[in-house]
């Protein structure tokens, strides 16, 4: 390789080298809407049985924008509005069916964990058993031919010969 390759070379890896330490800087801080939601200050609870209802039911509630956090888990920005937004009602009285109400009239059925049986959701509660019961059948299908392949091929053929 000739002097020159070689310091071209070496240019390309300090290159590469420094925009892989940039990436690793900006990976590690992290963003401002992340350090706001931290310094938000907490939820005060008047005793242990409303803390308690407020984490189950930010358990049961899924954040919007994370999708497969609960609204307790999620540290999104939204999530937090909604779980200010859950605190809130409760405080105003409100029952667990009627803040759960309140959230699918605003954001749809999506935000709840366990959404109702019904016509939308039929098929989400009913598709697992339904594959379950598909490879069931075809797993029965499957063994009964060749359970019958396997007599027949065992069966001597009488050609009328004796051996």
């Amino acid at each position: 390789m000739s002097a020159p390759a070689i310091h071209a070379a070496r240019s390309a890896l300090a290159a590469c080298l420094l925009a892989l330490l940039a990436t690793m800087c900006l990976l590690a801080t992290p963003p401002a809407a992340a350090q706001a939601v931290r310094n938000v200050q907490p939820l005060e609870f008047r005793d242990r049985a409303e803390e308690q209802r407020f984490h189950e039911l930010t358990l049961e509630l899924r954040c919007v924008m994370c999708q497969n956090q609960s609204l307790a888990d999620s540290d999104a920005p939204i999530a937090h509005d909604l779980r200010r937004e859950v605190f809130n009602l409760m405080r105003e009285g409100r029952s667990d069916a009627e803040i759960k109400e309140f959230l699918v009239a605003r954001y749809g059925e999506f935000v709840l964990y366990r959404p109702p049986f019904g016509g939308g959701t039929l098929l989400l509660w009913l598709g697992p058993a339904a594959v379950l019961l598909a490879g069931a059948v075809v797993l029965v299908v499957v063994v009964r031919r060749r359970a019958s392949a396997n007599r027949v091929a065992a069966d001597p053929v009488d050609d009328g010969q004796e051996w």
